[in-house]
């Protein structure tokens, strides 16, 4: 597996190691970043050793196993394990992913595991996601029609104009591709990165809305939108199986139509 988007900072110290308990044969070691800035010491690599024989099959059941009962000290973000909410993403063996979707199984050799890299940590596995968010209520993301609802209050599409949005609407922020693209770790400040870019094509694409000539005016930016350069990390990563740069080549598409 490339690793592709380690974080700058992924050769930290060797921390504390904690063994598996006695008779434990099917034995796993989990090396997972600890980072506390309030403590003013520099980040580690803690090792874990999991008893897969007592351990459910993904990346967070050995983190929760790990925080429920080994280390309780252990920082990270989960909620509904189904793949669905976005909240424990993180790089797993060199790869930005989902941890309830990662299959221990799937890793040869140790597990690593870092937060999602390029970004403040606020402790442990647990980025701060500030930036993003604000990005995110830049585009905003919501439907935005002036013509009032038909008699029924609904706005009906057809099945040609809601298939527009397969492939956009599942996105579920977890900012693994936003994190693994080069061009968003070097201007996130101005760029806004594939999984932002992605949103605001589900709603330039949504047929039902009417602010689509505003929606692009907004994107016509040197940085905003054009520091893609087609890496396709975000491709790669993306725990859905989605394809951000498809959305952000469609959206480059509608610009140039635009002045045709």
């Amino acid at each position: 597996m490339a690793e592709f988007n380690l974080p700058p900072n992924s050769r930290v110290k060797e921390g504390k190691t904690f063994r598996a308990p006695a008779g434990a044969k099917n034995i796993k070691v989990f090396k997972v970043y600890r980072y506390d800035p309030d403590s003013g010491e520099n980040p580690r690599l803690d090792s874990y050793e999991i008893d897969l024989d007592n351990c459910g099959p993904m990346v967070l059941d050995a983190l929760l196993k790990i925080k429920n009962e080994i280390d309780s000290t252990l920082t990270l973000r989960r909620s509904c394990r189904e793949g669905i909410c976005g909240s424990c993403s993180m790089n797993i063996d060199g790869l930005n992913t989902l941890a309830c979707l990662k299959p221990i199984e799937d890793i040869k050799g140790d597990a690593t595991v870092y937060p999602l890299p390029h970004m403040p940590v606020v402790k442990d596995l647990v980025p701060d996601l500030t930036v993003p968010y604000a990005q995110y209520a830049s585009i905003e993301p919501w439907m935005q029609a002036d013509t009032p609802a038909p008699g029924k209050g609904e706005r009906l599409q057809s099945p040609e104009e809601r298939a527009k949005l397969d492939g956009l609407w599942e996105c579920i922020l977890c900012f693994c591709c936003q994190t693994s693209c080069p061009s968003y770790w070097w201007n996130g400040d101005r760029y806004l990165g594939p999984a932002i870019l992605l949103q605001a094509s589900r709603w330039i694409n949504d047929s039902r809305d009417e602010a689509t000539g505003t929606r692009l005016d907004n994107l016509e930016d040197p940085f905003k939108l054009y520091r893609c350069h087609t890496i396709m990390n975000c491709t790669n990563t993306c725990p859905k199986g989605l394809n951000p740069a498809k959305a952000i080549a469609d959206i480059k598409q509608k610009m140039i139509k635009r002045v045709l």
